[in-house]
């Protein structure tokens, strides 16, 4: 994203095969709004987070500004901190997923990029249509316990 524009929300699926040493295009709409500077971590349920790089700092404030003395503070930036790599697209917008982070996602041949709002994940292809199975048949559960909690927080 070039400065003095609107963000605007990453939204959507795009799928894509990755080479055998990990090399894989990043969509274009994805590209086009979070720009070639990215950083990509682990994320939950063995997925992977991907961030534009002046986008990582709001993302992670929440843990970072937590004291180091609080155990799940640090063990938040462990997670995400200690396993996150600065990646670079090239002018046909690919980038080589390091691999720890493939291995992590258990990722094969093809893998899902899911636009989130202000972040984007990336799955192993079998992974999220298992996953998502199970969301698309818990989803009212999902968002009957959301609205709970929600509630309970004012």
């Amino acid at each position: 994203m070039k400065s003095g524009e609107k963000w605007h929300m990453l939204i959507g699926q795009y799928r894509a095969k990755i080479s055998s040493k990990g090399r894989v295009a990043f969509p274009k709409k994805f590209r086009e709004e979070m720009g070639n500077n990215l950083i990509i971590t682990v994320g939950y349920e063995n997925s992977l987070m991907v961030v534009p790089l002046e986008s990582w700092q709001s993302l992670v404030e929440p843990t970072v500004d937590k004291t180091f003395i609080f155990e799940p503070a640090r063990d938040t930036n462990r997670f995400l901190l200690g396993e996150a790599s600065e990646i670079t697209l090239d002018e046909q917008g690919r980038c080589v997923i390091p691999p720890y982070l493939r291995e992590y996602a258990n990722i094969k041949s093809e893998v899902v990029f899911l636009g989130l709002n202000k972040y984007v994940e990336i799955w192993d292809k079998e992974a999220w249509e298992t996953y998502q199975k199970q969301l698309h048949s818990n989803i009212g559960k999902i968002a009957e316990k959301l609205n709970q909690k929600t509630s309970e927080n004012p």
